[in-house]
């Protein structure tokens, strides 16, 4: 019997193929207030390696516990509107009555660094961020039912009465939109919910369509016929 003509390569060598110039994948989240979407996300990030978080402009207040630049970028009308002007988002909207936007250049440098992604944002956003020429996958987080969504929104109390209605009035239409995402997630119990948004991100790290180079490189490690095994 001949010798291998190649060595058998190990996890972490195959893992090493990976090309470095790939591209990163976009996971836009998404739900109506109260839906449960940053919870989850807080969940995922420190377990899922390759992993960043898109923190977004916006013109609201901070809410008890949020954090400068972690949370959001809190900013003027005034700065949001230049920023808007010298065309710095990758889309903007108005939810609530607030400004919310994505910066462009921060997502680009993140993703052209083969970093995974994530956008928490609203359904409008999302709507968005599809029309543009990005790898994007849709994930929609579903409140387990208006009265358990209603409840969350008002233990936060983060609202005012007349913000908490509007939010409530919107709900419906907001969940509606499920069927233009790639997955939906019931949020009925969050540690199930945050595994099952890791295990999308693994599975859509593990597309063929993706992985293509990665195993056209593994393949050339293989001899071309049974001869050289």
């Amino acid at each position: 019997m001949s010798e291998k003509t190649t060595g058998e390569l190990s996890a972490e060598a195959v893992a090493a193929l990976d090309p470095p110039e790939a591209r990163g994948i976009l996971f836009v989240v998404s739900s109506p207030s109260g839906g449960g979407k940053g919870t989850l996300i807080r969940r995922v990030l420190p377990t899922v390696p390759r992993l960043g978080y898109s923190v977004s402009w916006t013109t609201r207040a901070p809410r008890e516990g949020e954090r400068e630049g972690v949370h959001y970028f809190f900013v003027r009308e005034e700065e949001f509107a230049a920023a808007r002007e010298r065309g710095e988002f990758l889309e903007w909207a108005v939810v609530h009555g607030n400004l919310y936007g994505t910066s462009l250049g921060v997502l680009e440098r993140e993703l052209s660094s083969g970093r995974d992604v994530i956008l928490e944002i609203d359904v409008q956003g999302a709507e968005s961020v599809r029309r543009a020429p990005l790898d994007s996958v849709g994930v929609f987080i579903l409140p387990p039912s208006f009265e358990v969504l209603r409840e969350r929104l008002r233990a936060r109390e983060s609202e005012n009465p007349e913000q908490f209605a509007t939010r409530l009035r919107n709900s419906r239409a907001e969940v509606a939109r499920y069927s233009e995402f790639d997955y939906v997630i019931l949020n009925d119990d969050a540690d199930r919910a945050a595994r099952q948004l890791a295990s999308i991100i693994y599975a859509e790290r593990a597309r063929r369509a993706r992985q293509e180079s990665l195993a056209r490189r593994v393949l050339a490690t293989f001899p071309e016929s049974a001869a050289g095994a």
